[in-house]
C-alpha cells in the first residue's frame, strides 16, 4: 500500500485475532507499530509472534488514564501517531433479560467508551501535527441485530456514529472510517462458539467460511493508505455477504 513505509500506528487491542493481524500488517508494510492490550501474557509475547513490532504496552482502553500513560509513552517511542486502529473490544454472550448491569458497562466501558479515550488522545496528536488516520473496528452487530449481544450490539452502534460523527468534525485534517466485520474466527470468537455453533453460522454466510483476521487488517491497512485518501466517514461490511 503506498504511503504507509515509516507511519507511526496504533493498534488497540493489537496483540489478538484482528488486532494482532491488524499489527502484523502495519509492521510488515514498514509502519512503526505499537501494539496496546490488556493481556500480560499476550503482551510479553507479543514480539514472538508479530515481526518488525516497536513495542506492545498494557492498556485497559477503559481507563482514561491507563490511555493517557499509554499515549505518552508511544510519544517517547514514536514521536507520535499517524494512524490509529481502536480495534480493542470484547463481547458477553447472554440473553438480554440476564445480561448483570456489570457486564453491559464492561462492554459498553471498552468497546465504545475505550474508542472514545484513544481516538480522542490520537486526533489531539494528528490535529496538532499533520493529521491522520483514524480507524474503528465496529461490526455488523451494528447494523443489524443479533441475539444474545445486546451490550455488543449497542456498543458497536456507538462506534458507528462515533466514526460519522468524528469523520465530520476533525475533516480535512483526520479522515475516520469505521470497518464493521462479521463473523471472523478469533480466539474471542472460537471462545464463544462450539463447532457446531460455528458450522451452523458458515451455512447461513453466502461465501461459507468465516473471515479470517488477516483479511480484516488488509482493509485496515488500504483505508490507512494513500490510495484511501478519499474515505472518511465510511462505514464499510466486511462479512462474506451475510447481512445482504
Amino acid at each position: 500500500m503506498k504511503g504507509l513505509v515509516g507511519k507511526r500506528v496504533v493498534v488497540t487491542g493489537g496483540t489478538s485475532g484482528i488486532g494482532e493481524a491488524a499489527s502484523r500488517r502495519f509492521a510488515a508494510e514498514g509502519a512503526r507499530v505499537v501494539a496496546l492490550a490488556v493481556g500480560e501474557q499476550e503482551v510479553e509475547t507479543a514480539h514472538e509472534r508479530i515481526a518488525g513490532l516497536e513495542a506492545a504496552l498494557l492498556c485497559d482502553v477503559a481507563d482514561e488514564r491507563q490511555v493517557e500513560r499509554s499515549f505518552a509513552r508511544v510519544d517517547e517511542l514514536l514521536g507520535g501517531v499517524d494512524v490509529l486502529v481502536a480495534n480493542a473490544g470484547i463481547s458477553i454472550r447472554k440473553p438480554f433479560l440476564e445480561i448483570r448491569s456489570e457486564d453491559w458497562r464492561r462492554v459498553l466501558d471498552v468497546n465504545l467508551t475505550g474508542v472514545f479515550h484513544c481516538a480522542q488522545q490520537a486526533a489531539r496528536r494528528m490535529d496538532a501535527g499533520d493529521g491522520g488516520v483514524i480507524l474503528m473496528t465496529a461490526s455488523t452487530n451494528g447494523l443489524t441485530g443479533h441475539p444474545f449481544y445486546a451490550g455488543y450490539n449497542a456498543s458497536k452502534a456507538g462506534v458507528i456514529l462515533l466514526a460519522r460523527t468524528l469523520a465530520r468534525e476533525l475533516a480535512p485534517k483526520i479522515r475516520v472510517n469505521a470497518v464493521c466485520p462479521g463473523y471472523v474466527l478469533t480466539p474471542m470468537q472460537e471462545a464463544e462458539y462450539t463447532p457446531e455453533m460455528l458450522a451452523e453460522v458458515d451455512a447461513s454466510i453466502p461465501l461459507g467460511r468465516h473471515a479470517r483476521p488477516e483479511e480484516i487488517a488488509a482493509l485496515f491497512a488500504f483505508l490507512a493508505s494513500d490510495e484511501a485518501g478519499y474515505f472518511t466517514g465510511a462505514v464499510i461490511s466486511v462479512d462474506g455477504g451475510e447481512i445482504a
